[in-house]
């Protein structure tokens, strides 16, 4: 099997692949929980800690100087790979679900009222999903949710019936983490903004897998997180239109976020830094920019094409395995996140035992309840495939599932 990327190569990358499981080969299957970490990235943020440590912004000494230096250079790598026109547009946060919180806090509720709607899908992660609950409870609006039919995809046909003049925020995934789905979100944005409302993207799921261009896509926010891209935890961005940033309120009050501070009252920073209060996650954010920089050296179109190929091959193994697989048939309309059931054994046990022979695999409901229900499931086995993974991966799943039969049988 011929893959556009030399997984076996880029393995030497990441040091976790040293390390056994079981005694076995190390075969992890869960980047859509979170990635692995290469060197390229661990060195970089050794290098900020051994050399560069100080605080950002404030320091006017060499070394703080060059903190800071690092830390806008991240940012700059990250508007970059989204496309963004300014790193003004960049906000660092701890991650998606801090920057979709960020919106809600902010822009939600200044703008989303008593009788307005906000419009979801069936298949969103609860990151988002659950900040709009809370919206809607505080402000009284409506939440909607646009329909999936039963191979997984949106029901764009309907989206005449779901978006109205009361509609004011569309928030939904660019990719599924169940399902794999790759989601019309330009389809979705262009009806959002026939009516005036805003458009949201998810793009925690995506972002590590897919060539993203807000612009193309017409987001007005858009969230992303470093730990499912080869980057650390506690690191994130909030994309947002610089207008809609200028008018946003803060989100925390504090130190860096002010420009002037009276007793009685506070003026802002400029805009990104009005939503950053306090010290940042500074070594973070600077492995962030070196994973982003690490997958700009492969190319983000031989990262989708190795995972297309890494999912036609999955699919086809597990489906001889006798697994049930959940979302698009078509390995080019859907990510390399597979989610299964093996018969009547339950997800959990499907995941132990696999487990014993090396192979690192999710199982549960995936932080998407309301979709889980929808399949008629309590729970998938999930196996995500990145770009160390193999074919070999691949097989030693499917024998760590004949295990489970036989277990079962």
């Amino acid at each position: 099997m011929s893959l556009p990327l030399d997984a076996e190569t880029l393995r030497k990358d990441f040091p976790v692949f040293d390390t056994l499981a079981h005694g076995k080969r190390l075969v992890y299957l869960d980047s859509a929980a979170t990635s692995q970490k290469p060197h390229q990235v661990i060195d970089r943020m050794v290098r900020f800690y051994e050399s560069e440590n100080a605080n950002v912004h404030r320091g006017i000494y060499e070394l703080a100087e060059r903190a800071t230096i690092a830390y806008e250079a991240a940012r700059e790598a990250c508007a970059r790979f989204i496309g963004a026109r300014s790193h003004r547009s960049i906000v660092f946060t701890r991650g998606t679900t801090e920057a979709i919180n960020l919106v809600r806090f902010t822009w939600g509720r200044a703008n989303i009222h008593d009788g307005d709607e906000i419009l979801l899908t069936e298949m969103e992660h609860h990151s988002n999903l659950v900040p709009w609950q809370l919206l809607a409870q505080e402000s009284g609006a409506t939440l909607r949710f646009l329909p999936i039919d039963d191979g997984g995809k949106l029901r764009v046909d309907l989206l005449g019936d779901y978006v109205t003049d009361r509609t004011k925020l569309v928030a939904m995934g660019l990719m599924s983490n169940v399902l794999g789905t790759i989601n019309p979100v330009r389809t979705v944005a262009d009806a959002a903004h026939s009516v005036g409302a805003r458009m949201l993207v998810d793009a925690a799921q995506a972002a590590p897998h897919l060539a993203i261009d807000v612009n193309e896509l017409d987001a007005d926010f858009l969230a992303y997180s470093a730990h499912k891209m080869c980057g650390p935890t506690g690191a994130g961005v909030l994309y947002g239109r610089e207008d809609l940033l200028e008018a946003m309120p803060p989100f925390h009050g504090g130190g860096e976020m002010i420009r002037e501070v009276y007793p009685d009252h506070s003026t802002w920073n400029e805009i990104p830094y009005k939503f950053e209060a306090g010290t940042p996650n500074i070594a973070q954010a600077v492995g962030m920019g070196a994973a982003v920089e690490y997958l700009e050296v492969l190319g983000m179109d031989a990262v989708r094409e190795h995972e297309i190929g890494m999912a036609r091959y999955a699919m086809s193994a597990l489906e001889a395995a006798g697994a049930h697989i959940y979302g698009p048939k078509d390995p080019s309309e859907r990510g390399a996140v597979i989610s299964f059931t093996l018969g009547e054994v339950h997800p959990h046990d499907v995941a132990t035992i696999v487990d014993q022979e090396g192979v690192c695999i999710r199982a549960g409901h995936h932080c998407a309840q309301p979709l889980m229900r929808r399949l008629g499931v309590p729970a998938t086995a999930r196996a995500s495939f990145y770009i160390y993974n193999t074919p070999e991966d691949v097989d030693a799943l499917t024998d760590a599932l004949e295990k489970c039969k036989e277990w079962f049988a």
